[in-house]
């Protein structure tokens, strides 16, 4: 599965467990909260000021 800025942080985490490690290296560390359930990658990434492109080509790279 690709991942996109449109999946919720949920979604990413349930097809790669391993992308947990990934956004905490970019600051996301609340990965397990709440809002992360419904939050867009897109959205994480605004509201922690993370580089949106960075962070994808990171998670992809993993992939």
């Amino acid at each position: 599965m690709a991942i996109n800025e449109k999946m919720t942080i949920a979604e990413i985490l349930k097809a790669r467990p391993d992308a947990a490690r990934i956004l905490q290296q970019f600051g996301m560390h609340c990965i397990g909260c709440a809002v992360a359930a419904g939050e867009t990658l897109e959205g994480a990434a605004k509201a922690h000021e993370v580089n949106l492109e960075e962070l994808l080509r990171a998670l992809r790279i993993e992939s």
